[in-house]
């Protein structure tokens, strides 16, 4: 096999790899989304909160769900990904400054 045969046969198996692969993940993303796997994270996360309620038996101040959202910004600030501006800026929309 000379040089530029054996340059193409790789090309066209890479290109063959990457549509199969795409392929794949386009099925998977179908299929998840006909199973409802997507949503089953948001059912989980409704579903907790009265799950934890039920068993306490000591009444705890509810935490904003704002509360939770500036923090994990302030995490991301922290690590870089997010500027101070942009932190800040969202902390004003999120309070409603």
């Amino acid at each position: 096999m000379g040089f530029m045969a054996e340059r193409a046969a790789n090309r066209m198996g890479m290109r063959q790899r990457y549509r199969t692969a795409s392929r794949m993940q386009r099925r998977r993303s179908w299929m998840e989304s006909k199973l409802g796997m997507r949503q089953d994270f948001d059912r989980k996360e409704e579903e907790e909160p009265a799950e934890a309620a039920a068993p306490s038996s000591a009444p705890a101040a509810p935490e904003p769900d704002y509360m939770a959202e500036l923090e994990r910004l302030a995490q991301l600030r922290d690590q870089g990904i997010v500027s101070q501006e942009e932190f800040e800026a969202k902390k004003k929309q999120l309070l409603g400054i």
